[in-house]
């Protein structure tokens, strides 16, 4: 399965959005300052968004999704019963992953977003796609929500999956790094080595580079890891 962006442009008038890459299985990460054209890109990706030029092309995959920023803009159940079923999951299990057991009978619109968007990536990641393109999936999540999604990600990396993010304190673990810069796709590479040319790198992983140290991975593990080779 691949994800090919070749030579494509879209403009917004003297701004434009621009991708050249391949995407293989394995969780990429696409990471980017506010404004730098993740959501763009993201909808060029999922194919929402017709190209002024180059080509978007699917090779292999015959199943894909992209999960916005905002959950609001998916419902269309009146109950999360019946919501989790337009996604052809169990609402019972997809409720209990979300930390919502025991209210699949609730209107979506009920829910906080922070709820709301526990149970939309619950329903997302819990049936199988060739490609997930998950657009600020860490937003409107506390601390716990952001590990249980990271955790998720990590069971779906069989899959293409494209986390598009600006998130700076927990990120899932990541196969391959790539970053928008004003409003173009830079492949940084595969991890670890990428991280060093990473220029909109949170700051806990930026500390680990000044002193030399780059760290295994993104996850909160690997960056605690790392802050223990620190010598004073």
């Amino acid at each position: 399965m691949r994800l090919r962006l070749s030579s494509v442009e879209w403009h917004a008038g003297p701004w434009k959005c621009s991708a050249d890459g391949v995407f293989v299985p394995g969780v990429h990460m696409v990471s980017g300052r506010v404004g730098s054209g993740k959501t763009t890109f993201a909808l060029l990706s999922s194919r929402l968004l017709r190209p002024d030029a180059g080509t978007v092309e699917y090779e292999g995959i015959s199943s894909h999704i992209l999960s916005f920023q905002h959950p609001e803009y998916h419902i269309t159940g009146r109950t999360l019963d019946e919501e989790a079923g337009s996604y052809g999951v169990d609402p019972f299990t997809a409720c209990a992953r979300a930390g919502l057991a025991g209210r699949e009978h609730e209107d979506p619109f009920l829910l906080s977003r922070g709820e709301l968007k526990r149970f939309l990536l619950s329903c997302i990641l819990m049936r199988p796609w060739d490609l997930i393109i998950l657009d600020e999936p860490f937003s409107a999540l506390d601390c716990r929500g952001k590990l249980s999604v990271c955790q998720s990600i990590h069971e779906n990396r069989s899959s293409i999956v494209l986390v598009i993010t600006h998130e700076q304190h927990i990120l899932p673990r990541t196969d391959y790094l790539w970053e928008m810069r004003s409003g173009t796709l830079f492949g940084l590479g595969s991890l670890p080595g990428a991280i060093s040319a990473w220029e909109s790198a949170p700051g806990p992983v930026r500390m680990l580079l000044e002193r030399g140290i780059i760290p295994a991975n993104l996850t909160r593990d690997d960056l605690l890891e790392a802050a223990c080779r620190i010598r004073e």
